[in-house]
């Protein structure tokens, strides 16, 4: 696989563990927050943990809040990152509780909200995905594949899903509009599928 990945530092992820993953696709990712080598990558992930107020200050801080929005190559975001690809989040730094609306990347249309409380909150544990529509991220990943999840907050399902789950409520999974893609859970915690992801992803062009 002839991929060049960058990994963007979005602060507080663990960036080991996906470049790692990664290696086990064939792609040596680097980990930078360097606009260069980001647009010359031939594939970006935007992982990132923790609260959406905080990771898009940090991106803003570098400037990497506008460098995400030129890209033209496939663009994958990665649980919290996923969200940030969406226009908003209601996630609070400092509580549980939903706060003032958090303006985020806006690359997809939706506003993350936070998870029922049942059956359990935050949604931490394995769980499926529902196919809503074909696509080349999903080649190979069925109904009855298992993933890592662990979050508090989701996007609703809209015109941009792939792949939906439920907890307490239905969310969004899976997404893709043009060059942006996004997975809610962890592939690199998500053994065989979550390789199968990552694999499909590097393919994308």
């Amino acid at each position: 696989m002839s991929a060049r990945a960058v990994i963007v530092t979005a602060g507080g992820a663990n960036y080991g563990s996906l470049r790692e993953a990664c290696r086990r696709v064939g792609v040596d990712a680097a980990i930078s927050d360097d606009p260069k080598r980001i647009f010359a990558a031939t594939h970006v992930i935007l992982p990132g943990v923790g609260a959406a107020g905080h990771a898009m200050r940090g991106l803003r801080e570098r400037g990497l809040d506008r460098v995400l929005k030129l890209i033209a190559q496939p663009l994958l975001g990665i649980c919290l990152g996923m969200q940030l690809l969406f226009d908003a989040s209601e996630e609070s730094e400092r509580t549980a509780e939903p706060s003032e609306t958090i303006a985020c990347l806006g690359l997809l249309s939706g506003v993350a909200k936070r998870l029922p409380p049942a059956p359990s909150w935050p949604h931490m544990g394995w769980n499926t995905l529902g196919r809503r529509a074909e696509h080349p991220l999903l080649a190979d990943i069925g109904d009855d594949d298992w993933f890592y999840f662990v979050h508090g907050y989701a996007v609703p399902v809209g015109d941009d899903t792939l792949a939906a789950t439920n907890h307490g409520e239905t969310f969004a999974s899976v997404v893709a509009h043009g060059n942006v893609y996004g997975a809610q859970f962890h592939p690199e915690k998500s053994a065989a599928a979550g390789r199968r992801l990552l694999t499909n992803f590097f393919s994308l062009t």
